[in-house]
């Protein structure tokens, strides 16, 4: 009972960094963007599209907060607090499992498909596509075969794309879960990954918004080597 009371405390402490970091990040995009020299000859249709994604980027965030802040709410509202800890504890490790890929998820998204006939698309391309998704609010992603988590990276070898150490083969299929035109606005921002593509030889990329699509792809998590828990540590 009393390892179920420090919950509370705990929570609160994550919530109240997650509120911080949440915070920060909508400060550094916003300046970022006002900042940005390129837009200053963009169209108004793409200021627009521009502006509108920024505000869904918002809406998301305080969303998150809402949330975050019924929790708090339910961990620290006395009666029953130690069964909505014990929810909230469960909810966190699904959402822990998405996060690092370890079960299949499923939801409305997007389809990227990039066409690659003469070999043109490198790996940082694909890299951008994946951070502007994951910008856009994607929540979990694959590319053909391999699930793509925080830490994935790619590097292009010889005539192939690696992705976290496995080789890709063109045409690349992105899957992405989250809110499909917000995720298919961002692929389209001036600059951004459409027109990186397309200024490619012979390549090109196609968006296909999806009610519900399935992120299958899954990852075997690897003991770690050197880290252990820290005995005494809450």
């Amino acid at each position: 009972m009393n390892a179920l009371r420090r919950h509370p405390r705990r929570s609160q402490l994550l919530i109240g960094l997650t509120l911080a970091v949440l915070g920060f990040a909508l400060v550094v995009q916003l300046r970022t963007t006002q900042q940005s020299s390129g837009f200053a000859s963009a169209r108004q249709e793409d200021l627009v599209r521009i502006l509108d994604d920024l505000n869904a980027r918002g809406e998301r965030l305080r969303v998150e907060i809402d949330d975050l802040q019924r929790t708090k709410d339910r961990l620290t509202g006395g009666a029953g607090q130690d069964a909505a800890a014990l929810q909230e504890s469960r909810r966190r490790q699904d959402v822990l499992r998405i996060l690092a890929g370890t079960v299949a998820a499923a939801g409305p998204g997007i389809e990227v498909t990039v066409t690659d006939p003469e070999h043109t698309v490198t790996a940082d391309v694909l890299l951008d596509t994946m951070q502007e998704l994951r910008d856009a609010g994607a929540e979990a992603m694959q590319v053909n075969g391999v699930r793509l988590v925080a830490l994935s990276w790619f590097t292009d070898s010889g005539p192939s794309v690696l992705a976290d150490g496995k080789p890709l083969r063109a045409p690349y299929v992105f899957r992405a879960i989250g809110d499909p035109h917000t995720l298919a606005d961002a692929m389209a921002i001036p600059g951004g990954v459409i027109d990186s593509v397309s200024g490619r030889s012979g390549a090109a990329a196609t968006i296909v918004p999806r009610d519900r699509l399935v992120v299958d792809a899954l990852r075997t998590l690897s003991a770690p080597r050197y880290a252990r828990a820290a005995a005494g540590r809450d």
